[in-house]
């Protein structure tokens, strides 16, 4: 989307916030008025917030979960190819030894599911990411001390520039800034 009578596309709109209730009193507006992309940064954890932002993403456990059952399945398939295909008799025992696999299928069950969560986590999150529109926006800073931010993403269905603005304008934030798209995204 792009601003009237800029050639640069916007990346969404930031209101920034003094103090917490009304960051949450803003955020249950923005719901109201039926936005849904959006994000709030916040220099502390707000519950109440976490649930007004609708934070349900199960993707990354999932990934874990596959990671560890593949890495696991590996662990355990390559001991067992490596003893049929080449088989050493030693005591008549058998060639598959279910308990004596098990050290090597958990390690690498571990292993699968912490790469395959890292992995994962990067791609989910569009990482690494070099630059973030929010940081051209000189209070943003102060999201880690004393300020509250939300963020209405151009993405979102309902976001026009000129309406989104005045919306977040009548939610009373200190101040309302267009965050533009970085020069690699456009």
């Amino acid at each position: 989307m792009r601003e009237p009578g800029s050639e640069t596309p916007l990346f969404g709109m930031m209101a920034e916030f003094d103090r917490p209730e009304r960051l949450i009193e803003a955020m249950r507006q923005v719901r109201d008025a039926r936005y849904r992309a959006v994000d709030a940064y916040s220099p502390f954890p707000i519950e109440e917030l976490t649930e007004l932002l609708a934070l349900r993403d199960s993707r990354v456990p999932i990934l874990t979960a596959v990671g560890g059952i593949l890495g696991a399945a590996t662990g355990f398939g390559l001991q067992v190819y490596t003893n049929l295909a080449f088989p050493i008799d030693i005591g008549n025992r058998p060639l598959i030894a279910v308990p004596g696999f098990m050290l090597i299928t958990f390690e690498l069950g571990v292993l699968g599911a912490v790469l395959l969560t890292i992995f994962g986590m990067l791609v989910l999150n569009r990482l690494p990411r070099l630059h973030h529109p929010v940081f051209d926006i000189e209070t943003f800073g102060l999201a880690s001390m004393d300020k509250f931010f939300l963020i209405i993403f151009s993405t979102d269905r309902r976001f026009d520039p000129e309406a989104t603005r005045d919306f977040l304008l009548g939610l009373k934030p200190r101040r309302v800034d267009p965050l533009s798209q970085p020069a690699a995204e456009q």
